[in-house]
């Protein structure tokens, strides 16, 4: 399941992702928020919080992510992924050098630290 993460500041879209993830999370909450984000401010800096391994992703759920990172190639500023699985904190570390934006991962623990990258006009 996704749920919106309030309390950022507005220019910052973040999903926690819990238990099973699934299409309809991904067009009921991912895409209006990412739509909302980049309408209002015209770039994209998401927040993703795994609480929950990335194999809770369904195929559904992962055509779905790709078509949302797909219609909004150019408007990427940055992705901060949080997560305990390292896979998925070097994959997004890896994956800056296919968008137009920056990525990173970070750990739980570090969650303040995501908040404060993706607040910050420094890549």
């Amino acid at each position: 399941m996704l749920t919106e993460i309030t309390g950022l500041p507005d220019n910052i879209f973040g999903v926690r992702a819990t238990g099973i993830v699934d299409a309809n999370d991904i067009k009921n909450v991912l895409l209006p928020g990412l739509q909302r984000t980049a309408d209002r401010f015209g770039e994209i800096r998401y927040l993703l919080v795994l609480d929950t391994e990335v194999k809770n992703f369904t195929a559904g759920a992962w055509i779905q992510d790709a078509k949302a990172g797909l219609e909004n190639f150019t408007k990427w500023e940055k992705i901060a992924v949080v997560s305990n699985e390292k896979s998925v904190e070097w994959f997004t570390d890896i994956f800056t050098f296919a968008t137009t934006g920056s990525s990173k991962g970070f750990k739980p623990e570090q969650l303040e630290d995501a908040k404060a990258w993706l607040s910050n006009n420094l890549n």
